[in-house]
């Protein structure tokens, strides 16, 4: 162990702790600070539906009314005033407290179109009593729903189709006869969201405003900040989402798509009823609304589950969180399709899980066995590396030297070890995403735990601690106690670099984790228990293969064998740096003598 890697570990470590120090729950006086910034931004981004004044409502057609359109997924609630859909419940699911899972309601959402005539006036569906027949069968079961209103010597018509099953509503928008400006319509949506999970500040934190250009480039409001978001969008929108943490309340455009679109979301800390408030503006068209076939839209509410948004529009799959990049590749078309053929055939998903640990730790088993070997190697060569170091003591240019001399002669190379370890990073990091997101493990009870989607608090405690919380996770407390029992035989196998301060932080970064993860999913932390458990027993079995006396008899042929062996260009330049810096620091030190 020298003080660079020392150094490294300890800057890690420090990263950490930064990390847990900006993501922690914020005291009572961060959160009145905070209340004080987003209840002003409140005011003058994303007003709270059912309080700021409509205009007079147009009472020809009679006073508001609800009218209801149910399938077996969905049931819509809508308003003439406006002729808007004023709530939806998604009939399958429930909070994590048991009530109804309301997406919205009247008191927390409202839908508004706005557009100017040419005579200047500008019309306010919200101040309009739409006329409303009943709702009408449709030739494939499903039901239809038309609102009508007079405006400027012609008709706006607004007509709703709910499927017989499934989670889109076809939405069309037809203004028939009205003069209207040629400038594009005003849609606007403003969702104030409610806490439906038991993590309120994961629910927050995963919920934004999503958006998919036609170009083909998709954006979102930055989840996890607690500062006023805003985003203006110039260029043509396909399709815009309110995700929700395991929910979405989208909108598909089918005939041509919006003009553009502006985007706020405000959290204030103090408020126990809606945990953030997100805003929509979008153009439509005029030319699109006024055609004879009007504007033509797809409603989407439902859950944010990655099999049935892909089909919905292109890259709307997307409002599910599979990380960025590689890490979103690997859960994309590794992860999720075997975590689906699993779940057709094993109902209880800390099953899955656990079966799908033993299918990662087969195929990367090669990698692992290659690790270990690695650093079987290391061991068997201590006694050399301790003597290079008890002849030079504190000279750590020429104890390296010396070391990569020795791994030169033994045919060694200790990133060989590294290199495996780091191929099989992506997966773990693929799941650190997955499993926080994916809806299947929503509600699904496991041992202890009766969501996996979140963490198992059977341990609740009377305070709160920081970085920690008001609970401790068990299956946090055992992922702990198997990572800190793994590193011990890691460090028992590979004693010649896990010495001094590096046997030391190799112990602190399981405990440093168990504060991170401990609001984590349940269903993450019980994967990573797993895998440990797995990992030990492959360790165990390795070691059976593995013997250090035919390992020696190996590198005392390598040595034979690499006697007269010119070393590799990488390694001369590497070695021919190492020199130079060395008599860099002796004139370093004569000059100053």
């Amino acid at each position: 162990m020298d003080r660079n890697q020392a150094t490294g570990l300890f800057l890690i470590s420090a990263l950490l702790l930064v990390y847990l120090f900006f993501f922690s729950p914020k005291d009572k006086v961060e959160q009145n600070k905070s209340q004080a910034t987003t209840s002003t931004a409140a005011k003058t981004v994303a007003p709270t539906p059912g309080v700021a004044p409509v205009p007079q409502l147009d009472s020809a057609a009679g006073p508001v009314r609800s009218i209801e359109l149910k399938n077996p997924e969905l049931t819509l609630t809508f308003s003439t005033q406006g002729g808007r859909v004023a709530a939806v419940r998604l009939n399958n699911y429930k909070t994590f407290f048991g009530k109804p899972l309301d997406l919205f309601d009247a008191q927390s959402a409202r839908y508004n179109t706005k557009f100017r005539t040419l005579g200047g006036q500008t019309i306010d569906f919200a101040g309009l009593n739409f006329s409303a027949g009943d709702p009408v069968a449709t030739a494939d079961g499903g039901q239809q729903l038309a609102f009508t209103a007079p405006v400027g010597g012609g008709t706006v018509t607004q007509t709703y189709t709910l499927p017989k099953t499934g989670y889109e509503v076809k939405y069309n928008l037809k203004l028939a006869g009205v003069q209207v400006a040629q400038e594009p319509l005003q849609w606007s949506f403003t969702d104030n969201v409610r806490q439906t999970e038991q993590d309120i500040k994961q629910n927050r934190n995963h919920t934004t405003i999503n958006h998919y250009s036609a170009g083909g480039t998709q954006n979102n409001l930055a989840e996890t900040s607690e500062k006023p978001e805003e985003s203006k969008v110039t260029e043509p929108l396909t399709w815009v989402a309110d995700k929700h943490d395991f929910f979405v309340a989208g909108i598909v455009a089918d005939s041509q798509p919006f003009t553009g679109g502006q985007f706020n979301a405000n959290v204030n800390l103090a408020d126990s009823t809606f945990i953030k408030g997100l805003s929509t503006q979008l153009g439509i068209p005029v030319a699109d609304a006024t055609s004879a076939n009007g504007s033509n839209y797809r409603l989407f509410y439902g859950p944010n589950q990655f099999n049935l948004l892909k089909s919905v529009a292109p890259e709307f799959d997307r409002n599910v969180y599979l990380g960025w990049g590689l890490f979103r590749w690997v859960n994309r078309f590794v992860v999720i399709p075997v975590f689906n053929f699993l779940q057709q055939y094993i109902s209880s998903y800390g099953l899955i899980i656990a079966l799908l640990v033993v299918l990662i730790k087969l195929v990367t088993w090669p990698l692992t066995y290659k690790s270990y070997e690695s650093q079987a190697r290391m061991k068997v060569l201590k006694p050399e590396i301790d003597a290079i170091k008890e002849k030079y003591g504190d000279d750590q240019m020429k104890v390296q030297q010396e070391t990569m001399k020795l791994n030169q002669e033994f045919g060694v190379s200790p990133l060989s070890g590294c290199i495996p370890q780091l191929l099989t990073l992506p997966i773990l990091f693929a799941m650190f995403q997955f499993f926080p997101n994916a809806i299947e493990l929503r509600q699904q009870p496991f041992w202890w735990a009766t969501d996996l989607s979140t963490y198992d608090n059977l341990i609740k405690l009377p305070f709160t601690l920081p970085f920690l919380g008001s609970h401790i996770s068990i299956f946090t407390v055992l992922m702990t106690i198997s990572t800190l029992f793994m590193t011990y035989q890691s460090n028992q196998t590979n004693a010649a670099a896990m010495q001094g301060p590096m046997k030391f932080y190799s112990y602190l970064m399981p405990l440093i984790f168990f504060f991170v993860l401990n609001s984590f999913a349940a269903g993450l932390t019980w994967y990573y228990l797993v895998s440990n458990v797995v990992t030990i027993g492959q360790q165990a079995l390795t070691r059976s293969f593995v013997n250090d006396d035919k390992i020696r008899a190996q590198l005392e042929a390598n040595k034979v064998k690499n006697k007269d062996k010119k070393p590799s260009g990488f390694q001369a330049r590497l070695a021919e740096a190492m020199k130079t810096a060395q008599e860099r620091d002796a004139q370093s030190r004569k000059g100053k003598a």
